[in-house]
């Protein structure tokens, strides 16, 4: 927690950036994003999209309105249904009659990520990227989507990690809402999707990632784990296939032995 509120302090002030923007989703992520920047550098300087779809809960944005109203940051919600519509009326005559798929799912992300982008060009505030490094590991994000960022907060954290992260923020009040942590989480681009749906769930997920990143375990070493065999193969190919997507992410503050990306220029040194 304290390594990552300095990186975002650091990050700001030794780059002379001021204010802050991100994607608010009513989801852990990004939550725990909005806590540690704004005890990073003050809610004042921070202002947060709620951008809902069609597919967007009702509580999900409650929840984020109540975050945000917690930690006394400016937010804006901005539908983005109206807009995915006439992207998808755009491109009807290409897609035709196809089913849905993940091209709209990551459709929305993308959405998400221009509006995201034009708030930070048009008032200067820097992006907050909100990727667990579960997902980054496996590629579970849309590329020019909620890949979007200048700094990766969440980039080194492992998703159980952001758990346990979320629940130390209201270790003396609620901040983050019950429910944001406790619900199952999804991306929300489609009708009762969960990320269990595409992942194995977050505690052996994470388990087999550790082993394998941090512990640089061998895969006949990982098959010795209380896990199914098809499960550790199933990540270690989503692991290995994404690697493209890892090269075009932007920085993550390090707070672990083993992060993805290894730099050999500071990213500030204020030389």
């Amino acid at each position: 927690h304290d390594a990552l509120v300095m990186g975002i302090r650091d990050y700001f002030r030794k780059n002379n950036f001021t204010t802050a923007t991100l994607g608010l989703s009513g989801g852990i992520d990004s939550a725990v994003v909005l806590a540690l920047a704004s005890e990073a550098i003050g809610s004042e300087n921070i202002r947060v999209l709620l951008l809902p779809s069609e597919f967007s809960t009702s509580h999900s944005v409650t929840d984020a309105e109540v975050l945000a109203k917690n930690l006394s940051v400016t937010y804006d919600v901005v539908p983005i249904k109206d807009i995915y519509s006439t992207s998808l009326n755009a491109l009807a005559p290409l897609f035709g009659d196809m089913p849905f798929s993940v091209a709209e799912e990551n459709l929305q992300s993308r959405i998400r990520g221009v509006l995201l982008m034009a708030v930070s060009n048009k008032f200067g505030n820097i992006l907050l990227n909100t990727s667990n490094k579960s997902e980054v590991a496996v590629g579970y994000g849309t590329l020019y989507g909620d890949t979007n960022g200048s700094l990766s907060v969440l980039g080194d954290v492992y998703k159980t990690d952001v758990y346990a992260l979320a629940r130390y923020i209201n270790r003396d009040k609620e901040i983050i809402p019950t429910n944001t942590i406790t619900k199952a989480p999804s991306a929300e681009l489609r009708p009762d999707q969960q990320d269990s749906d595409s992942l194995p769930d977050y505690d052996t997920l994470d388990a087999i990632l550790y082993q394998y990143i941090e512990a640089e375990k061998s895969e006949k070493e990982l098959y010795k784990m209380d896990v199914k065999k098809e499960t550790i193969d199933k990540t270690l190919r989503l692991v290995k296939r994404c690697e493209y997507k890892r090269q075009q992410l932007c920085p993550a503050i390090r707070v672990s032995e083993k992060p993805f990306a290894q730099r050999h220029i500071p990213l500030i040194a204020k030389f």
